[in-house]
């Protein structure tokens, strides 16, 4: 018998990886995410979304593998900064940046051209107070 994952429990899996991925790439500072921060993050091909609240003073970075099999993504941004320093980075398949810009710029930005595959998003959050909300998405 062959088992099949369905994408509600693929999503799901990810979702799990990610959030017990958090103690594994801390920054090793005291103050992390944690769950009053309400941490959601949306991992699936051609779509990743992520969000996190009510931050004080967190220093972390986290990484994460999603696949776009696209060559360009489309990033929103949506954040409220109060102090500290967030910013998000994208590599392609290749390893190659394709995106790096601080998550205080609000707006809809446009990656460079890169390899289709397996892309990293890395947060980088140093003593950050605030809310952060971002989107990438195969246009």
């Amino acid at each position: 018998m062959s088992h099949r994952m369905t994408p509600a429990f693929r999503v799901a899996a990810l979702t799990v990886v990610a959030v017990l991925a958090l103690g594994a790439s801390g920054c090793g500072g005291t103050n992390v995410i944690g769950p009053a921060n309400q941490l959601e993050v949306t991992n699936v091909t051609d779509s990743f979304e992520w969000q996190v609240t009510a931050l004080d003073n967190v220093s972390q970075t986290l990484t994460y593998a999603w696949e776009n099999t696209g060559t360009v993504a489309n990033v929103n941004q949506s954040s409220t900064l109060s102090s500290g320093t967030a910013s998000l980075r994208v590599t392609d398949a290749g390893g190659a940046e394709v995106y790096s810009r601080s998550l205080a710029e609000n707006g809809t930005f446009v990656t460079s051209t890169g390899a289709t595959g397996t892309w990293n998003v890395t947060v980088t959050l140093s003593d950050v107070t605030g809310t952060l909300n971002f989107r990438l998405e195969k246009p």
